[in-house]
């Protein structure tokens, strides 16, 4: 694309944005869900075990997995007994014990739209209520497995979108198990809901306010997982939430970094992700996004194509896929090359 060209596209994108033509009205605009979890004011005054326990402003995951570690059982069920929404979201604490939390916490909600999530045998790894919710759940050992993936979501996906029967492969939890499935016994998958999306195509989707909240969440989560001494991920970003991956690409810690349908990470090539993991991008010819103009002006849009060559990603085979969704659908050829390289096969 010439300068010229460029230079109209990204017009054309802010004055749309700006005035709420050609659809970008139909976004809402969202506040986004930041900071410690809901409870922590009680967690940080309660004096039930006559020691401080660990601010969950602060604390890094490190020192939270250290705190537990020096708890007996009976200290961490006390915990989880009276907050049970500090503990199922507090990145570094055990894995078992955020799932037993988080099914507490669930169990005791007054939203029926979480009664799915607590359904017997889900591990549910985080739980946040604020907002319209946000979610995370595992497929698979995590705490066995010698290969992890995350997936991380792009917009309109909360606590009630998460597990949707429509469009499955656009949720975090269709796109997990699809990937669980196509994967070996040694895999676990973490469907990652655990930022606030946007709403339809309003200014929330071109711009970075959300994907920058969401990626200081995803950081501290790829943290507590290396806290926890479980393996080095890879994350799968669909849409927007290739965004998020690309402002968080530098602390994530993953081994991969696969994009998928993405209107671009904010950043100019994958040098300027900085990261050492391998970078992957993946978009089909049906695909919408390849309508949307890779340019960013005056704080709108994302930036340059992960799928374009001169990006420098590696290219996912996607011929198969359909739209905008059909990324990790069942025989496509998008969906087996994601699990080569979930397995670390592609190396």
């Amino acid at each position: 694309m010439s300068r010229f060209t460029r230079t109209l596209a990204a017009v054309a994108l802010a004055v749309t944005a700006a005035t709420g033509t050609v659809g970008w009205a139909s976004g809402s605009s969202q506040r986004a869900v930041t900071g410690p979890p809901p409870g922590s004011a009680a967690w940080r005054a309660d004096g039930v075990l006559g020691r401080e326990l660990p601010d969950p402003a602060h604390a890094t995951p490190e020192h939270v997995h250290s705190f537990f570690e020096g708890l007996t059982a009976s200290e961490r069920q006390a915990l989880l007994e009276r907050h049970p929404l500090v503990v199922g979201n507090l990145d570094g604490a055990p894995l078992e014990l955020r799932y037993r939390a988080n099914a507490h916490a669930l169990r005791a909600s007054p939203e029926p739209r979480y009664a799915r999530l607590a359904g017997p045998g889900r591990q549910i790894l985080a739980f946040d209520p604020r907002g319209r919710g946000q979610v995370a759940e595992v497929f698979g050992d995590l705490r066995s497995a010698l290969h992890v993936s995350v997936v991380v979501p792009g917009s309109d996906i909360d606590a009630g979108t998460f597990d949707r029967r429509g469009d499955v492969y656009g949720t975090p939890a269709g796109m997990a198990k699809s990937l669980h499935t196509a994967t070996g016994p040694r895999h676990a998958v973490v469907a990652w809901a655990g930022y606030t999306t946007p709403v339809g195509l309003g200014l929330d989707a071109a711009s970075g306010g959300l994907a920058e909240a969401g990626a200081v969440r995803l950081t501290r989560f790829t943290a507590g997982l290396a806290a926890d001494e479980l393996p080095p991920p890879v994350v799968f970003c669909h849409s927007y939430g290739s965004v998020v991956c690309g402002l968080a690409a530098s602390g994530l810690g993953a081994k991969d970094l696969v994009v998928l349908g993405s209107p671009g990470m904010r950043a100019d090539d994958v040098a300027g992700l900085r990261t050492g993991a391998r970078v992957w991008a993946a978009k089909d010819a049906t695909d919408w996004i390849d309508d949307v103009p890779h340019v960013r002006v005056a704080g709108l849009g994302h930036g340059a194509d992960p799928a374009d060559e001169e990006f420098g990603a590696r290219r996912v085979p996607a011929e198969d896929a359909r739209g905008h969704t059909g990324y990790f659908a069942p025989g496509t050829d998008s969906l087996r090359a994601f699990a080569a390289i979930a397995e670390g096969a592609s190396r």
